[in-house]
């Protein structure tokens, strides 16, 4: 984690983070997490099931102010929201710690200002490097739940259409897990949504 955190704060952060990601199997850059995340595959592939999950997608680098905090339809994180969203099997978005924050005061979820010889900062990134619909200058974190894939090996009741009588699915591929795979279906949909917002303000 805190790895992580060290490499976010640089301008780079999200394309070293994405190289160090791109080494493991599972997309995951923590050794002791990959190789129980790679157990809980196999012994899903084991029984015959899937597993889901949630991955994480950080952009580094933009600018304060993409966005808008006027219309609804031109909210950042509104928009990226959707595009992660329209990612077959993902079933929740948060843009930084929104689940855990909902559990909190708000003075333990806001993020408190500072100043430091002339220039304000803050912190902590509890917003997930978006406030009121635009960026804050801060890493945008946002993490997605992608469900189990629902044909599994085993099999699940289901129903004939034709005779409407009980029947068990029928095996339809091999996928066990696809979360590695999303995480990077995730970075290509929220490109062209960060491309715009930026083409956005400068056309303006």
């Amino acid at each position: 984690e805190r790895k992580i955190r060290r490499l976010i704060c640089k301008p780079k952060g999200a394309l070293e983070l994405s190289l160090l990601a791109d080494k493991s199997e599972v997309r995951c850059i923590d050794k002791a997490v990959e190789e129980k995340m790679k157990d809980m595959i196999k012994e899903a592939m084991k029984n015959g099931d899937t597993v889901g999950g949630i991955f994480e997608v950080i952009v580094t680098g933009l600018p304060v102010g993409l966005g808008s905090y006027v219309q609804w339809d031109r909210r950042l994180d509104g928009l990226l929201a959707q595009a992660i969203m329209s990612i077959q099997a993902v079933k929740g978005v948060e843009i930084g710690p929104a689940f855990e924050n909902a559990k909190k005061f708000g003075s333990e979820v806001h993020d408190e200002i500072f100043v430091r010889n002339g220039k304000i900062y803050c912190r902590t990134n509890r917003a997930g490097g978006i406030e009121g619909g635009m960026t804050n200058g801060q890493p945008i974190v946002l993490r997605a739940a992608m469900k189990p894939i629902s044909t599994v090996v085993k099999g699940l009741s289901s129903v004939d259409l034709k005779t409407l009588k009980p029947v068990r699915s029928r095996y339809e591929r091999s996928d066990f897990c696809a979360v590695p795979s999303a995480s990077v279906i995730a970075e290509s949909v929220i490109a062209p949504v960060i491309a715009n917002a930026v083409l956005e303000k400068i056309w303006w």
